[in-house]
């Protein structure tokens, strides 16, 4: 029994191809200290940045901590604003307001720094 499709390719390889073309998901987490012009900048940069450089493939949460001050111990939040890229792999941090587009996008390994 053979494993081509009608066209003659073969099955596994086009599941390859599929899982490839998959297009890599991002998990963001912003942690602010309540709507401060700082953390207000940055959500905007964040969200700015997104759209462009990966439309419809991120997810972000935001962190108050001047409503949950304990969830800043989990990620070792020192300063504020930040954040934190927990997927993809490997989790990287970004502190301040993410108004340098280019630093920000070098952080979070979208675009390297020769570029």
């Amino acid at each position: 029994m053979s494993n081509e499709d009608s066209n003659g390719r073969d099955a596994s390889a086009e599941a390859d191809e599929a899982s490839a073309a998959t297009p890599e998901q991002w998990e963001l987490r912003l942690y602010t200290a309540g709507q401060t012009p700082k953390s207000v900048l940055a959500f905007n940069n964040l969200k700015r940045i997104c759209e462009e450089h990966m439309p419809g493939r991120y997810q972000i949460e935001i962190v108050d901590l001047m409503r949950n001050p304990r969830l800043a111990k989990e990620d070792q939040i020192v300063a504020i604003p930040t954040l934190v890229r927990k997927l993809p792999q490997p989790l990287r941090k970004i502190i301040g307001d993410l108004s340098d587009t280019e630093r920000t996008l070098v952080g979070l390994q979208l675009r390297s720094r020769s570029q």
